[in-house]
């Protein structure tokens, strides 16, 4: 079977929720320094949302906190215990391990049985902010958590992460089962506000901020930007009516490392007084440049710098949810601050994710220049009444070891889609016919009837590389290809 017809079996089957192992349930990974490994615990637990109880899946480390901290170019082997009645599987997503490792379910490796374990080799790379989250529908049920890579020389800032979430009470099958049959009470459209692609192709964005920029509020007719209706919005398990407080320091810095882990929800990012500097995306750094407010896709990462003021005091940090005044986030402060209640909703919707920041955003560290070997243009497509989508890739994505590829992604339907390739860093190199120097990233957001187009070395070999929305319920419905090496 190639990784087309894998592709449209998932889709015809229900998605990575149905999809069984593709080696037999008897393979076992070898053993890598068990004894040395790290140990890593998925568990189940029960936080308070809304003032309810709520059942939901975790990942910690072995200080027994939610995720992993590791240092940059070590390899380590880390031991993945499942402590749930279920089986799951866990993608590292940011880092570049071997394809065995890499945690997809029958890509190679069967799923984590319940109450087994595993041994993972991971190579951390360079510094950066990424996380590791099932790649099945329990994701939605919050089986996620940071994972930081710290640099090897002492930097004079205090890390903060924040975990972004989209909380519902119902289970991800019943989400899922709402959205075939229309029943979610989502996707709100937008009204148009006066900019449409053609003039952004035209429109110079170097040191603009692009939302005070006309239309960078708004979005294009009939677009859709929520189709699930959630409970609440989560920063680190937490809504605004009970945020955490992180203790910064007068006159401290502080790098804001954070994740938007939701399933369905884009977030732009609000330091509010304090004007921050974006100096990394998806964990790979960038010409520090500010960009308020900061448009965050799901499974996008970014680092912010901030620096308190000396005379200290209370700072929100929000995430705004896309189109809509829901919004969810945590507060900085100093000693002796006062802490005023932020409301779960802003007066206004918040901004429709842009890729427009793409321009303003370079990478310190791009990918050597060279001729690209091979080219694929892919069209991203879906149907929200049978709420099926797709990629549909011009030819066989097959590269070589070796290769300059090239992936040019065209979106023909009326939903942005966060696109994420496993095992690989990209390089952003055009958006909607301008040429760029962007961003070295894993995740880009596609806008509808936009075209982002990025580079990338083949330079980890492997059965066949996950390349998927990463809106968790299009990915289940279908849009999700691999790309092999021959």
């Amino acid at each position: 079977m190639n990784r087309r017809s894998l592709c449209k079996l998932l889709a015809a089957s229900g998605g990575l929720a149905a999809a069984r192992p593709i080696l037999p349930a008897s393979f076992v990974a070898p053993a890598r320094a068990a004894a040395d490994a790290i140990k890593l615990n998925i568990v189940s637990r029960t936080i308070e949302v809304n003032g309810k109880p709520a059942k939901v899946f975790g990942i910690e480390g072995p200080n027994g906190k939610s995720g992993l901290t590791l240092a940059e170019d070590q390899t380590y082997a880390v031991d993945l215990i499942n402590g749930l009645q279920e089986e799951t599987a866990i993608h590292w997503h940011g880092l570049t391990p071997a394809w065995d490792m890499d945690g997809v379910p029958g890509m190679p490796m069967p799923p984590l049985a319940a109450r087994a374990s595993r041994i993972f080799t991971l190579p951390s790379g360079k510094t950066g902010t990424h996380w590791m989250h099932a790649h099945t529908l329990q994701e939605q049920a919050l089986l996620a958590a940071p994972l930081i890579v710290t640099p090897a020389a002492k930097r004079d800032e205090q890390d903060v992460v924040i975990l972004l979430h989209d909380f519902s009470f119902k289970t991800p099958e019943e989400l899922l089962a709402d959205l075939k049959s229309g029943s979610t009470g989502g996707m709100a459209g937008m009204n148009m506000q006066g900019m449409n692609h053609s003039m952004m192709k035209s429109t110079n964005m170097k040191g603009m901020d692009h939302s005070k920029m006309p239309g960078m509020g708004g979005g294009m007719m009939g677009m859709d930007l929520n189709d699930i209706e959630y409970d609440a919005y989560l920063a680190n398990d937490r809504t605004l009516s009970d945020p955490e407080v992180m203790q910064v320091e007068k006159g401290g810095r502080v790098r804001l490392r954070i994740i938007n882990g939701a399933t369905a929800t884009g977030f732009s990012i609000d330091t509010g007084l304090l004007a921050g500097m974006v100096v990394a995306v998806d964990g790979q750094n960038v010409i520090p440049v500010t960009i308020q407010p900061f448009p965050l896709g799901m499974g996008q990462r970014v680092d912010i710098l901030l620096n308190i003021p000396k005379e200290g005091g209370a700072f929100p940090i929000l995430a705004l949810r896309e189109g809509a005044r829901q919004r969810t986030g945590i507060v900085l402060a100093t000693a002796g601050a006062t802490i005023a209640k932020v409301p779960i909703e802003g007066s206004i919707d918040g901004p429709v994710l842009s890729i427009m920041s793409e321009h303003m955003l370079q990478a310190t560290t791009p990918l050597p220049q060279r001729e690209a070997s091979q080219k694929f243009a892919v069209t991203l497509t879906g149907d929200m009444q049978n709420y099926a989508w797709a990629i549909n890739p011009d030819k066989e994505m097959t590269v070589k070891k070796g290769e300059r590829i090239i992936i040019e992604m065209q979106n023909q339907s009326m939903m942005t889609h966060p696109m994420h390739l496993h095992g690989h860093h990209f390089q952003i190199v055009n958006v909607d016919g301008m040429d760029m120097p962007g961003a070295v990233r894993d995740t880009v957001i596609v806008p509808p009837m936009a075209t982002v187009t990025f580079a990338f070395d083949a330079n980890n070999p492997g059965g066949g590389w996950a390349f998927h929305c990463h809106h968790l319920y299009h990915m289940a419905t279908g849009m999700m290809t691999f790309v092999p090496y021959v």
